[in-house]
């Protein structure tokens, strides 16, 4: 098969291509979002077991994403070279492995390096299953990415869902993870052998590659276009509305069971329910992403839904009661739903990057989110009360509702 005909399948032989392609790409999806989320609701449990407050909560919790952005910055530069399949592989096996350290640790410093190995194997499978989610897009040639991150949220809502559960029933986090990877790596691992190899055609040029590797003149301009075009505005602008967003997804998932626990004072079961709440409509707001995308441009639709969260969390914060508050990151997962696939899809597609190299760089900006957000929001908490501090998350809505109806983005 050319290379021309291999770029532009036909439906039927894209479709037929792709299907197991398609499934591997799901279940790599699904148990990131699995055990991702299956052990939020454990963190009311885990500040208690340690004695930390508010603050030092939030410095520990630093140690995941602090992972995740050192891991997606190295990710940037080998994974155009190994390939988002090889990736995938190894950092399935790792983010399985890391995650039960979690429960174990004994302390402050012990619980913050465990985060950072879990962060940093999580950073690198978020970067590589979405740089073979852009590769499966565009051999399948038609939308998929929405229904990818559905896939995620699916797990994601699982996930809390098992959490919650699984301190009802008083079972600590270490077992709880274990018993989640066995089918995660089973399943999810056993299907990455038949993921896509990158398009070679997206890849870096052979030369310019071995230039860069050079100490020479030429060697420095080769790195510094990579350097310019990694920075480039159109980076930058998809990275500061990634930057946004995940911050207030990392704060649903660090501290809805916290503030519904500690400032609404709902049993340690139904705590978890925040979370799983937001989870809930993010799956179905990206179930039916492809077809919203479809029907209304992304400059009206993103802005409108991010405007919807700002309202709804900022009333559910002002009500005060369990019902409220869970309506209220509901509403925020609505908004928050379709950003992140719009924006690496339109990362995946710039031009002068390979796809995992942008999207690594957008990454990290959305993962700094998580670096920030959870200190921020605990010294706020510790400062006045974490209601208020939690204020900071519509702030941030309204800025995506402004940031994607200015975005580069093309419809």
């Amino acid at each position: 098969m050319s290379s021309r005909t291999a770029a532009r399948p036909t439906r039927r032989s894209g479709d037929a291509t792709t299907h197991a392609q398609r499934a591997a790409t799901v279940a790599a999806f699904v148990g990131h979002g699995l055990l991702f989320a299956s052990w939020t609701a454990h963190i009311p449990q885990v500040k208690d077991r340690l004695g930390l407050t508010d603050g030092t909560l939030g410095l520990a919790l630093l140690g995941a994403p602090i992972g995740s952005v050192v891991a997606m910055l190295v990710v940037a530069r080998i994974l155009p070279r190994l390939g988002s399949k090889r990736m995938v592989q190894i950092s399935l096996l790792g983010y399985s492995l890391a995650g039960p350290l979690v429960g174990l640790a004994g302390s402050l410093a012990a619980l913050s390096v465990a985060l950072f190995a879990w962060g940093a194997f999580q950073g690198t499978l978020d970067v590589s299953m979405n740089t073979q989610a852009v590769t499966v897009e565009r051999t399948a040639a038609r939308p998929l990415m929405s229904g990818f991150h559905a896939c995620w949220s699916i797990g994601a809502f699982a996930g809390a869902g098992i959490g919650a559960l699984g301190v009802a029933a008083g079972l600590s986090l270490t077992p709880q993870l274990l018993l989640l990877a066995v089918p995660v790596l089973l399943i999810a691992g056993g299907l990455t052998t038949r993921m896509l190899p990158d398009p070679a055609s997206i890849e870096p040029d052979p030369a310019s590659s071995k230039l860069a590797s050079t100490g020479g003149s030429a060697g420095r301009q080769v790195r510094a276009r990579r350097t310019a075009a990694r920075l480039s505005r159109p980076v930058l602008v998809l990275g500061a509305i990634a930057f946004a967003s995940m911050l207030c997804e990392g704060a649903s998932a660090d501290w809805a069971s916290v503030y519904l626990r500690g400032s609404i004072h709902v049993s340690a079961g139904e705590a978890g329910l925040g979370y799983t709440t937001f989870a809930l409509m993010m799956v179905l707001v990206r179930l039916s992403g492809n077809w919203l995308l479809t029907a209304f441009p992304r400059r009206r639709l993103l802005p409108a839904l991010a405007i919807m969260a700002t309202a709804g969390f900022t009333a559910g914060l002002l009500g005060g009661s369990p019902a409220s508050v869970l309506a209220g990151f509901g509403c925020l997962g609505i908004g928050l739903a379709l950003v992140i696939p719009t924006v690496n899809s339109a990362a995946g597609r710039l031009p002068g990057l390979s796809p995992g190299a942008a999207i690594a760089m957008v990454s990290a900006w959305g993962w700094a989110g998580f670096v920030f957000g959870p200190p921020i929001i605990g010294e706020l908490a510790s400062a006045t009360s974490l209601t208020a501090a939690l204020c900071i998350l519509p702030v941030l809505t309204a800025c995506i509702a402004y940031g994607t109806r200015r975005q580069i983005l093309t419809d």
